[in-house]
């Protein structure tokens, strides 16, 4: 990194990134109270409201949000005149998943192999920490330029909307001449990145009811209707004989233009095993970033331990679908439903409730933030050009932003390259990605301001 005074300054405060992050990752701070108490997540809101008072941000607020959530506001006047930029990232987490999967506890920041790993270390308690690095180096360095708002929500990992719904309710509250959303990745590490486009989502809730109760498999089987089998039919329905995504009346053959993703990096990435085939057709740039994607999260019925030779009355699947930009995430649902209920087998009865939805997102790349955080990443990453790719995941509140704000320019920075692992066991962050990142943003908050002087 070529040596500056801003980064020198953040490479400086690493020690205290390591320390707070520390600090935030050990809350347990999943918003759902099935899987975490929820005074996990309000220690975690206080802990971020009290470093933003710590860094002399005004009016820090606690906002309660429609779905019982709690998101952390504060702004930071800057100049007369000067711009105002919009700061985002979360405090909530993804569960800790399989715990004897981690080599680590999961809420204890560890380094190992030059990475810092725990829950939330890239997605998305990394990012509070990149922000708070940023505006520091500034501050010892002249001064931030801009007026900065920083939002940081409570459940984004949730996709329940309730930060959504507040700005809905509150416009003022946010408006911002740029939002940089600390909440994407790079490509991989060492290459700049910004995120030009977010799938959206839909989730729902399927269940299948087909007898009054639990019937013994010798006795009856082959003849009684088994729950689990037609919802194994129904999910099995929603794959093409490739793999592909297939959902009756959703288009699924749309072509990405930009950036593409080797197959073999690919499968380095997610970590495939040996042999394994990858489903779908096109190129996995279309297919992650261009096209409906369709998993199923969770199943419930017998379990394996324990289980006795009887037919279930019941079975029930959660499937999240992703939906690429230029598809609307309600019609896409509404798709679902349908296709659901048309391939329930032995007019088994079918019920279905949907449980987070939210738009794609497609950011104009030609505006004047994007030639400034361009600028930013060449310091930042030096003999490095700045590349725009898509994101398969969902930030729901983005085109809650773009719908409230058509003016400000949105970019999608953050610490979720690929060897993050976010949602998974064993989420770490690079300290490397984290230092230059934070580097980048001040360069980039210096750029704008300029830029809007000019």
């Amino acid at each position: 990194m070529t040596a500056n005074p801003i980064a020198e300054t953040v490479r400086s405060l690493m020690p205290r990134a390591r320390a707070e992050l520390t600090e935030l990752v050990a809350f347990e701070s999943v918003a759902d109270e099935n899987v975490a108490p929820r005074s996990e997540c309000e220690a975690a809101a206080n802990w971020v409201a009290d470093a933003l008072r710590a860094e002399d941000f005004r009016d820090v607020t606690l906002l309660d949000t429609p779905d019982g959530s709690q998101a952390v506001y504060g702004i930071l006047p800057g100049p007369a005149g000067a711009p105002t930029v919009l700061l985002y990232a979360h405090y909530d987490v993804q569960p800790k998943l399989d715990e004897s999967a981690w080599l680590s506890p999961p809420f204890e920041l560890t380094e190992r192999d030059g990475r810092w790993y725990g829950r939330g270390t890239a997605d998305c308690k990394g990012g509070v920490i990149l922000h708070l690095l940023a505006l520091r180096a500034l501050k010892a360095n002249g001064g931030v330029p801009v007026t900065v708002k920083v939002i940081v929500e409570g459940s984004e990992e949730q996709g329940t909307g309730g930060l959504e719904r507040y700005a809905e309710e509150h416009p003022e509250l946010l408006t911002a001449d740029a939002i940089v959303i600390g909440d994407a990745g790079n490509f991989r590490v060492g290459l700049p990145t910004v995120t030009a486009t977010l799938r959206g989502m839909t989730m729902i809730r399927v269940q299948i009811d087909t007898l009054e109760g639990n019937l013994h498999s010798g006795q009856f089987g082959g003849a009684a209707p088994d729950a689990l089998a037609a919802l194994i039919r129904v999910l099995d329905s929603l794959r093409g004989p490739d793999g592909s995504t297939v959902i009756d009346g959703l288009p699924g053959d749309r072509v990405w233009e930009g950036l593409q993703y080797p197959e073999e990096n690919f499968r380095q990435d997610a970590k495939v095993l040996p042999g394994v085939d990858l489903p779908g057709g096109g190129t996995v740039a279309d297919r992650i970033w261009a096209r409906p994607a369709v998993t199923v999260v969770g199943i419930d019925c017998h379990p394996v331990a324990g289980a006795t030779p009887s037919i279930p009355k019941t079975a029930r699947a959660q499937i999240s679908l992703r939906v690429p930009p230029g598809q609307d995430a309600a019609e896409a649902t509404k798709l679902l439903f349908a296709h659901i209920e048309n391939h329930t087998p032995w007019n088994a009865r079918v019920t279905m409730e949907q449980v987070g939805q939210g738009q794609a997102f497609q950011a104009d790349t030609s505006s004047p933030a994007y030639a400034s955080m361009a600028e930013a990443m060449e310091v930042a990453y030096p003999g490095q050009e700045m590349q725009t790719a898509g994101l398969g995941g969902s930030i729901p509140l983005c085109n809650t932003l773009a719908s409230l704000y058509p003016e400000a320019e949105i970019l999608l920075i953050g610490l979720s390259e690929p060897e993050a692992q976010i949602h998974a066991p064993n989420e770490s962050v690079s300290p490397e990605e984290l230092e230059r990142l934070s580097v980048a943003e001040a360069h980039f908050l210096l750029n704008y301001a300029r830029s809007k002087q000019a």
